[in-house]
């Protein structure tokens, strides 16, 4: 996937949202929200994709959820295309950003998603 693409995943093996425990699927939401946010401010997509994946060869292996800024400049390197095809072509092709740039993008969104919890923890205080 490019630069910016963030994967969420339960620490626990499950393989789909609806096996979730009540206490991950309460945390879910917030995540998946704090990590849009992290994405946006750092990548100022176009659009946020947030998709669920957990295909194996078989059968269904572990959950992850994609969230992955879009922008212009990302569709016209595939041709335009959308979602589910603009994905899998870039899966298929196997381009992966510059090793550096994935570090700087990371060291990044740790600072980002720290903020965002310190900010959230002092709200609830």
């Amino acid at each position: 996937m490019n630069l910016g693409t963030l994967i969420v995943g339960p620490r626990d093996h499950v393989v789909a949202i609806a096996e979730l425990d009540d206490t991950a699927a309460a945390e879910l939401g917030p995540l998946l929200c704090d990590t849009a946010r992290v994405v946006e401010t750092l990548c100022r997509p176009e659009q946020t994709y947030v998709c669920m994946w957990s295909h194996g060869r078989d059968a269904r292996k572990h959950l992850h959820i994609a969230v992955q800024p879009v922008t212009a400049e990302v569709r016209a390197r595939y041709g335009g295309l959308r979602s589910e095809q603009l994905q899998a072509r870039m899966l298929a092709d196997g381009d992966e950003p510059d090793i550096t740039e994935v570090e700087q993008f990371c060291e990044r969104a740790r600072e980002l998603f720290r903020a965002i919890t310190d900010s959230s923890t002092a709200h609830r205080s």
